[in-house]
């Protein structure tokens, strides 16, 4: 039974911040999210992984009542996305790729107003605000409008206006986009310490590093479909325990390797389009040197051969076909539809 306590939703439903079931969001002719099934746990960190244009915002906004699916469910702790908006929203922050911050106004500013919105006193709001200053390497920006700050300091700001008021589930949609690397490595500490001071966080995200170093568990997502779920470990198993990437001298014989590789391995190997580079899950390395003499007798010529093992690149690329930084041409439709 879902209830309240006074203004604060109870949490009934135990383990699970998430239970999403057969989302589906159609804009015009693009099917944008097509069955989605997403079972997050409380107290992790879960990465939604996946080109531009798989449908991950999409599947945010409908988990956090921007949009209204057109098929399917979720509940939030519990409580119904469709049913009960209200509630679901006291239990979840949400940051977008884009910034919403005013430009006119100061960092200092912008965290205040965003503070006393959620109820914090003068005092209290204004120290919040140094606070966030202070873990987002802004102090020094701190009464510069924002029409001079940079992309990445924009960025910076957006989080830390999220993070006011820590809620028990934080949407993070691409957090890192347009950061340098060292604010990156400090957004990562930040997701880490929200965890571990009791909140739930589901991470979307384009980079396998960032999936890498921070999920619990990943749902990799494309063309709108959850098309692997697991832990890390589970997700590289799941193509083998090696993983052979070789690229011939002359491209054209492209596709002669590839069959090589496909009789000699017994697998199916995939060709990544954007580098020329064959990539093919290994039960057994010991197989390569069966492989190296049958390209040598077929005159194929080698300029690289490693057998290492698998990364999530190669899970995505051998799961999809092609490479997680790969979008569809008709992706935009989503895209643009979802940044209203």
């Amino acid at each position: 039974m879902n209830r309240t306590n006074g203004n604060k939703p109870l949490l009934d439903n135990g383990d699970w911040a998430v239970e999403a079931h057969g989302l589906v969001k159609v804009f015009g002719d693009n099917r944008a999210v097509d069955g989605v099934d997403l079972k997050v746990q409380a107290g992790t960190i879960y990465g939604v992984l996946g080109p531009n244009g798989a449908g991950k915002t999409t599947t945010i906004r409908m988990l956090a009542t921007l949009l209204r699916p057109d098929a399917g469910s979720a509940r939030i702790f519990g409580h119904d996305v469709m049913k009960e908006p209200q509630i679901v929203r006291q239990l979840i922050g949400v940051t977008g790729q884009y910034a919403s911050v005013d430009e006119t106004l100061s960092a200092t500013e912008n965290l205040i107003i965003f503070s006393r919105l959620l109820g914090m006193g003068r005092a209290e709001a204004r120290r919040k605000a140094a606070e966030l200053l202070e873990e987002f390497s802004l102090t020094e920006a701190a009464k510069r409008p924002l029409k001079k700050f940079s992309g990445g300091m924009r960025r910076r700001l957006d989080l830390a206006a999220s993070l006011i008021a820590q809620p028990p589930l934080i949407f993070l949609d691409e957090p890192t986009t347009g950061l340098d690397p060292r604010t990156r490595a400090q957004m990562w500490d930040t997701i880490r310490r929200l965890v571990q001071t009791g909140s739930t966080v589901l991470l979307t995200t384009q980079y396998l590093d960032e999936a890498d170093q921070l999920a619990d568990r990943i749902a990799v997502i494309d063309r709108g479909r959850v098309i692997a779920e697991g832990t890390v470990d589970e997700l590289k198993a799941s193509i083998g325990t090696s993983s052979l990437q070789l690229q011939v001298q002359h491209p054209p014989d492209i596709e002669r390797a590839k069959h090589v590789v496909a009789q000699v391995l017994a697998v199916q190997p995939v060709v990544s389009p954007t580098v020329g580079k064959i990539t093919a899950p290994m039960a057994n390395p010991n197989r390569v040197t069966d492989l190296l003499v049958t390209l040598r007798d077929k005159g194929i010529e080698l300029a690289e051969i490693s057998v290492q093992k698998p990364s999530l690149d190669e899970v995505f690329l051998t799961i999809t076909g092609h490479g997680v930084t790969e979008g569809e041409a008709d992706d935009a439709k989503e895209t643009e539809v979802t940044r209203a």
